[in-house]
């Protein structure tokens, strides 16, 4: 479990983390979600000592990461792809690193078959593409066979097929009772992967929820209705806190009022629907609405922008 407690970071006077307490538990895989800048790289790389918290505290297991006499064995992690000697093939890299903990050749190989490398492993990888260099951090990262793996990013550069095959993975190792711990801006991927969510904004957290809540509490359902009398339709459904548009001639989208009050209404008025149906909110819009106040960068039109054609 990695254990965060009111910790903090700052650069100056930057405020980087801002009193983040939380719980990665084990069992199911937790999303760590928010705007660029929110302070996500920099809470992982407390969790594994490569920066140092202006204050509070933060463990894994029990303890801080560098107390642990073998830390690839306790906690997996993969923050940056690149961090990589180049010169070095795929499995020389895995040795390197299995040698400091004294793993063996074999789980090495293994580790290899397991991110789909044998081809490519004795290939430098300096030559490898984003994609493969996604897999052979994830190979690291799993080299020590960890109880908590944690990883940044871990989709970027993988083709479909790599992105279904790390959410099976992740899902995987789960199951099998482990803490995981990743971040990622695909908000599709997430909400196929992931089962709770830690959110931060500008450093400070903003949900400690399950998938399901988060979604919940952004939650504006709108009922899409199709309708050839969809003018007298909107007449009927118009009034205090229920909101009508139409997209294109003959359609209607409605927050505000139920499938149920809408077919009723229209079942008094004798009116015939084409279409009825609910376009619930996806995680994607959920998190848009409730990080909006705490997105830190923002883009605006610039004036060649706005005239261009």
């Amino acid at each position: 479990m990695i254990d965060v407690t009111n910790l903090s970071k700052r650069y100056g006077d930057k405020v980087a983390v801002d009193d983040l307490t939380f719980q990665v538990k084990p069992g199911v895989v937790t999303g760590f979600l928010g705007p660029n800048g929110a302070g996500k790289s920099t809470t992982m790389r407390m969790v594994l000592g490569l920066d140092t918290p202006t204050s509070g505290s933060v463990t894994v297991g029990g303890r801080r990461y560098a107390d642990h006499p073998a830390p690839l064995r306790e906690v997996g992690a993969l923050l940056e792809a690149k961090a990589v000697h180049t010169g070095r093939t795929a499995r020389d890299h895995l040795l390197a690193m299995a040698a400091t903990h004294g793993i063996g050749r074999r789980r090495v190989d293994e580790v290899i078959d397991l991110v789909g490398l044998r081809e490519v492993a004795g290939k430098r990888a300096g030559g490898f593409s984003l994609g493969m260099g996604q897999r052979l951090g994830i190979a690291a990262a799993l080299l020590g066979d960890p109880k908590v793996v944690m990883l940044d990013e871990p989709v970027n550069g993988l083709d479909p097929d790599g992105i279904r095959w790390i959410r099976d993975l992740l899902k995987g190792l789960a199951a099998e009772g482990r803490t995981v711990f990743v971040s990622s801006h695909l908000m599709s991927e997430m909400a196929q992967t992931a089962e709770h969510l830690i959110v931060v904004g500008k450093g400070r957290l903003i949900a400690d929820v399950s998938v399901a809540e988060f979604v919940a509490r952004a939650a504006h359902d709108t009922v899409r209705v199709r309708s050839p009398q969809a003018t007298r339709l909107r007449d009927l459904l118009v009034g205090p806190d229920v909101t009508v548009t139409g997209g294109e001639p003959g359609l209607l989208e409605v927050t505000g009022l139920t499938r149920e009050q809408i077919g009723d209404r229209a079942a008094t008025a004798g009116l015939t629907l084409h279409e009825l149906s609910t376009q619930q909110t996806s995680l994607e819009e959920a998190f848009m609405t409730l990080t909006r106040d705490a997105v830190e960068y923002t883009a605006e039109p610039t004036a060649a922008g706005r005239t261009a054609r």
